[in-house]
């Protein structure tokens, strides 16, 4: 085995040499991949594993292999004439001023915002909401490459300091830091190895969530287990923290606790996604009464799903799809939380309810209707009060707040606009613009969107935006990229890209289908593409590229297929079972190996989605679909760019190295299978830079691969 492994680093090292010219000719010669001779048997079935060595991402010889895989892609990327362009268009669209909304902690707002090629996005805090914007934490001091994100902010009650954490290197790993807010100076407090975890505020301290220390050479690809639940006091060591809880019998699951927004509450949440439960149990801590434990709200996981929203006089509202797939309020007493005493405050509705809050007295609800938002306020008893209106069809996201509130703030955008902050009067029940960008040069009006539905293979309708420019020819030979997800009730609503412009403005036809597996239509939407049904999704993908086909949007020649983590497995499932459909697929950083997923970091959470191997039923199921495991040998298959990062610790680029090493291997050579690895950056990209230039890199490869020269307006 390490012999091959030896003589294959020398082909590898000697790739590395390929020169521009010889690209230019030969465009994809791949790199020799050294095999070895690895076999696994599931449930009596033998399931070969020659690339396995690609696994160990800090052996020298996947880094060779990296470098060389990168030497050729990089290469290849090269020698498309338009490349630079696109890239400096991408910088134009993405240079506008962007805002989050504010929050607030007494007289203090807080908000980001990212004067438009900054790196990371800074965070500013005023006093009032008349007052001066002062910097409190820029991320783009953090690190010299930039790369370092600020991923949370919590303020404590009384508006003293704020909990803010930092990921390096696009890693879901985090450190928890303490800010002083009057002076702005960051204490010498610094909380390590926490992942999956909110922060909870209870007075001179707060909980979080952490694992233990990861051993050398473990923290990118190891198996995440035992998650703990501590409580730091602000001045104390980590070594000082007290352990609430943990479970080291049940390793794989999860443990969040937050506090109700009074503090009176702490709420631990558990779930037990490894063994396939997609629900959770809620235990409550009241601290009014001096507990010292925490007694059960809802003390046995299933699959009903639980979510407290807030404590009112005692009493908790808890948001949950039990009995209620579409999902429900309810009032609970914690002192009395038997089923036969809940009360229904917001009964089931035919659409699915996405997010629950309350601020000023009031109770705040968003539903989906067909993948757009709807948002409602209600007293906190549930009386029905007002529809807020909004701009049109697209996603709205925020309105929670204190309950002394007076107004709430969310955003709203759409595919033609850009995210826009209103403020919500309350009293007036009316909204008002608060901020709104201007992308200089970018007219919304020169675009369009249209909802369809189309039927899927077993008779379902499936709903799909459709974004272009107006006046779009339906003769079948627009280029048109197809993104889907589908997985884990994740909704695809409207959302607007600076990036997705340029390929609007070229003609491009951007199409987004609402496939099952996602949270578009409630709890049942979502299960229709789990575990033995994830078929589903891939036959609504098939069907929406076949819609799009058979109604003189583009044609197979003419089509891409994208999508990521969950969506790159969508991917790489589509093509193996219809290559004939598309000319291009990106399978970006995707969960490809479907017998192992389980096996690296959290990816034993996945198993409440996709099933395990370990079970024989679900091991036909996860084989019958595997990416990996499901690659013909001379297939014609579209031309394949598949990107991952040498950071990503929540699906680890082991996926995407031994998916590229398969595919390079069977597919077909009039067609180039190339595998783009990001450096220092994670399952999404670190900054705006590694943004941009992967984006430039898929389109430059899209244009290309179907014969299309963009015309690229001038980047001044």
């Amino acid at each position: 085995m390490h012999a091959r492994i030896r003589s294959a680093a020398l082909g590898l090292a000697a790739a590395l040499l390929v020169t521009q010219a010889g690209l230019a000719q030969q465009a994809w010669k791949y790199p020799a991949t050294a095999t070895v001779e690895h076999v696994d048997t599931y449930h009596g079935v033998q399931i070969a594993d020659p690339y396995r060595w690609l696994e160990d991402d800090n052996s020298a010889q996947t880094t060779q292999w990296v470098e060389a895989q990168n030497a050729v892609t990089f290469g290849y990327l090269g020698t498309i004439p338009f490349r630079a362009a696109l890239r400096a268009r991408l910088d134009v669209l993405q240079d506008y001023p962007k805002y989050t909304a504010p929050s607030r902690r007494g007289t203090r707002y807080f908000f980001s915002k990212n004067s438009g090629l900054q790196e990371q996005s800074v965070l500013f805090t005023q006093v009032g909401l008349d007052g001066t914007p002062e910097v409190l934490l820029d991320p783009n001091t953090f690190s010299k490459d930039g790369t370092s994100r600020l991923t949370t902010f919590s303020p404590s009650l009384d508006g003293k300091y704020a909990v803010y954490g930092v990921s390096r290197s696009g890693s879901d790993w985090q450190d928890y830091l303490v800010i002083d807010l009057a002076t702005k100076k960051t204490l010498a407090d610094k909380v390590e190895w926490v992942k999956v975890s909110g922060v909870a505020w209870r007075g001179n301290g707060f909980f979080y969530s952490r694992y233990p220390a990861p051993k050398p050479g473990q923290e990118k690809s190891g198996i995440n287990e035992n998650h703990q639940v501590y409580f730091h006091t602000i001045g104390t060591p980590q070594s000082a923290d007290t352990l609430v809880y943990d479970d080291p019998k049940n390793p794989q699951r999860f443990h969040g606790v937050r506090t109700t927004e009074d503090e009176r509450f702490a709420i631990l949440t558990i779930s037990d996604r490894g063994k396939g439960k997609k629900g959770n149990a809620v235990f409550v801590r009241d601290f009014s009464k001096n507990e010292t434990t925490f007694k059960p709200l809802i003390g046995e996981i299933g699959d009903d799903s639980f979510s407290v929203v807030d404590n009112v006089g005692g009493l908790l509202l808890v948001e949950t799809d039990r009995n209620a797939p579409n999902g429900r309020v309810v009032q609970i007493d914690p002192a009395n939380p038997a089923e036969a005493n809940w009360k229904t405050i917001i009964a089931e509705r035919p659409e699915p309810l996405q997010n629950a809050a309350t601020a000023g007295d009031k109770l705040f609800l968003t539903y989906l209707k067909d993948a757009s938002t709807r948002a409602y306020v209600h007293a906190l008893d549930g009386t029905f009060e007002h529809e807020i209106a909004l701009p049109g069809v697209g996603s709205a996201n925020g309105f929670g707040g204190e309950r002394d509130d007076t107004a709430v703030f969310y955003s709203f955008s759409s595919y033609e606009t850009p995210a826009s902050i209103y403020r919500y009067d309350i009293a007036t029940k009316k909204s008002t613009v608060f901020r709104a960008p201007e992308i200089k040069g970018y007219d919304p009006s020169r675009f369009e969107t249209r909802q369809v539905f189309y039927t899927s293979k077993d008779g379902t309708k499936v709903p799909m935006f459709v974004v272009h420019r107006k006046g779009v020819a339906l003769d079948g030979t627009n280029p048109t990229v197809l993104y889907g997800y589908g997985g884990f009730n994740i909704s695809q609503t409207p959302s607007f890209s600076p990036s997705r412009i340029a390929l609007l403005e070229q003609g491009v036809v951007y199409a987004v289908a609402n496939l099952r597996g996602g949270g578009e239509y409630g709890e049942r939407w979502h299960e229709a593409g789990t575990k033995l049904k994830k078929q589903n999704v891939f036959d609504d993908c098939i069907a929406a590229a076949e819609w799009l086909i058979a109604n003189k949007y583009t044609t197979s020649e003419r089509l891409a297929v994208q999508g990521g983590s969950n969506g790159g497995l969508l991917v790489g499932a589509v093509i193996n079972q219809r290559p004939d459909l598309f000319r291009v697929a990106f399978p970006q950083v995707g969960v490809m190996d479907m017998l192992r997923f389980h096996k690296f970091t959290i990816g034993w959470n996945w198993v409440a989605d996709y099933g395990s191997s370990d079970n024989a039923e679900e091991f036909k199921a996860l084989r019958a679909y595997s990416p990996l495991h499901n690659i013909r040998t001379g297939a014609r298959y579209p031309s394949t760019l598949i990107t991952t990062a040498d950071h990503d610790d929540r699906v680890v680029p082991a996926h995407s190295f031994k998916y590229a090493a398969t595919l390079q291997k069977a597919a077909s050579p009039e067609r180039p299978v190339l595998i783009r690895i990001e450096t220092v950056s994670g399952h999404g990209a670190s900054n705006v830079t590694k943004t941009l230039e992967t984006n430039a890199d898929l389109y430059a490869f899209l244009f290309q691969q179907m014969g299309i020269t963009p015309k690229v307006p001038a980047s001044n």
